[in-house]
């Protein structure tokens, strides 16, 4: 079977979650035997999203490749339990940086490099890339922005002419648009899905199924409306309602068929849909026995896409833990140690997290003695586990003036310090230590314990370490160093044994939590922070039975 394409378009109203339903409907088809991908086409013109402002793009996805990719790539994996690589995330800046690179090189033999046909056949080349590779049955490719921006003009162009290059029978394009409850009339209005059609037709494409996103169910009045007046067919009006949890949108987009139509529409042979597994675990997420609050303290929680991986792999190690897990959001420039047992008085666990620069690292520093000399489960992720360093050196070492050289470069003791190859680095972006790296654990660690084996791959993002040349300090103070990279000897995961929960990575743990997998650590972390909330009574009851897990 050649591979088919589905492309995903916008409507003309941005934030309709393209993302979600293409890992929504790559997860039943993937439930189906089929093998899937999803690529995202973003037309911004940076390169890539590595060198963006947390509060403009949300988290930075990185990949097992060390590609800095857009968040859908965390949606992509998480849904359909792949792996996503640099090829899964192109952006306008991408396409256009190899264009010139080419034109530099003299591939075009002098032709005049235009939009048309260099840039939309660049852009073909990259989505047949995943295609021709051979391991896949099915490529799902999210087109970013919404219909009608001159920014997403080029990617519509390609589109059309790619289902002209490889047959339209090869090739389905779904589009999702509004249907708005206009309150003061009292009804659903599909004028803006009409208007959405209109000028996706106007580019040379015609929706073969059209997503409709509402807040109120759509009846057989308007389906017929929306499915007479964007010329597609009744049972090719799909409606997608807001929904409790994003992992419950593959469950109700099989009830209204659209992985059917997709199947039935591009001839593809599949088997039953085992989905068993994906509903106990929405089941466990939408009853849960009780409640929990973890403290996550970060730079960004205004905005919460910059950590929005740890807040799934969080939704994940809840329900296997049978609970959900209540984030309390806590902007660490406003954390001090005169607030900061108000703040985290009633959560029974505290995750320091990830970022880079100097603001607001007194308050995280607060965050982590408070962890520490109270005996609440602690976790830090990069910065957050240097800033577990920096606190340990500081106040319990009797180093009261170590810091990292990123905030202090003229520290006297600079317990966290760049890493050698990164000295003398100019450009920014792409430039870190990225992606995957082994691990190996130490015996006897909390952190064996919870992944239950002793060599493990984990993916980074970070160009500041533990100084190995002060490190003896630590361990002398009673820390461990539960996990070492073995080929560098670097310090990546740090313990304190005497204490109910209290670890520090160097990596992104966030970043590998699937449905399917929800990550180790995490799992232990809300397990214990779980018992820490039936020990203070912090811990919430729905007053449902839970299920009796062995221990």
């Amino acid at each position: 079977m050649s591979t088919k394409y589905i492309f995903v378009t916008g409507g003309v109203t941005s934030s309709l979650g393209k993302g979600i339903i293409c890992a929504s409907l790559g997860r039943l088809l993937v439930a189906q035997g089929l093998k899937v991908t999803i690529q995202k086409l973003d037309p911004y013109i940076n390169v890539d999203p590595g060198t963006m402002n947390p509060y403009e793009h949300g988290e930075v996805y990185v990949t097992d490749d060390g590609a800095e990719t857009d968040l859908d790539l965390g949606h992509y994996e998480r849904f359909l339990d792949i792996k996503t690589s640099q090829s899964n995330n192109v952006t306008t800046g991408r396409i256009y940086y190899d264009v010139i690179t080419k034109e530099r090189q003299g591939a075009y033999l002098g032709k005049t490099v235009q939009v048309i046909p260099h840039i939309t056949d660049e852009i073909q080349s990259h989505v047949l890339k995943l295609g021709q590779s051979g391991d896949y049955d099915l490529v799902i490719v999210e087109i970013g922005g919404t219909v009608g921006d001159i920014e997403s003009l080029p990617y519509i162009e390609a589109v059309r002419q790619l289902r002209y290059n490889v047959g339209r029978q090869n090739t389905l394009n779904i589009h999702l648009t509004l249907v708005p409850y206009l309150a003061a009339a009292g009804e659903l209005k599909t004028k803006p899905t009409q208007h959405s059609v209109k000028t996706l037709s106007e580019s040379g494409l015609q929706p073969d199924i059209l997503v409709c996103r509402s807040e109120y169910p759509l009846d057989e009045t308007i389906r017929r409306k929306v499915a007479q007046f964007c010329n597609v067919d009744l049972e090719d009006v799909i409606e997608s309602l807001d929904a409790n949890s994003i992992y419950e949108v593959p469950l109700l987009m099989q009830k209204e068929g659209l992985d059917k139509r997709v199947i039935e529409k591009l001839k593809l042979e599949t088997t039953e849909p085992k989905l068993d597994n994906w509903i106990g675990f929405v089941e466990a997420v939408c009853n849960p026995s009780g409640e929990i609050n973890i403290a996550l303290v970060g730079k960004y929680v205004e905005h919460h896409d910059s950590y929005k991986s740890i807040v799934e792999a969080f939704i994940h190690a809840g329900a296997v833990n049978d609970c959900k897990v209540n984030i309390k959001w806590i902007q660490s420039d406003e954390l001090s140690k005169g607030n900061v047992a108000n703040q985290l008085k009633d959560v029974s666990g505290i995750l320091v997290a990830p970022g880079f620069g100097g603001r607001g690292i007194s308050g995280k520093l607060a965050a982590v003695e408070y962890a520490r000399t109270k005996g609440i489960p602690f976790f830090g992720i990069c910065l957050g586990m240097q800033c577990a360093v920096i606190e340990y050196a500081q106040n319990v070492c009797g180093w009261t003036e170590a810091n990292s050289t990123e905030f202090d470069e003229n520290t006297e003791y600079p317990i966290i310090d760049i890493m050698h190859d990164q000295k003398d680095i100019e450009e920014m972006g792409g430039t870190m230590r990225l992606g995957t790296y082994d691990c190996k654990l130490r015996k006897g660690s909390r952190s064996l314990e919870a992944y239950g084996e002793e060599l493990i791959e984990e993916r980074h993002r970070h160009r500041y370490e533990v100084n190995n040349n002060l490190r003896y300090k630590l361990t002398e103070n009673g820390m461990i160093l539960a996990g070492m990279n073995p080929e560098r000897d670097l310090v990546e995961i740090i313990e304190i044994p005497d204490h109910p929960w209290f670890v520090g990575v160097q990596f992104h743990p966030e970043l590998k939590s699937t449905v399917n997998n929800p990550h180790q650590l995490f799992v232990d972390f809300v397990k214990t922070s779980l018992k820490q909330a039936k020990a203070t009574d912090t811990y919430q009851s729905t007053n449902r039975a839970a299920p009796v897990v062995e221990e």
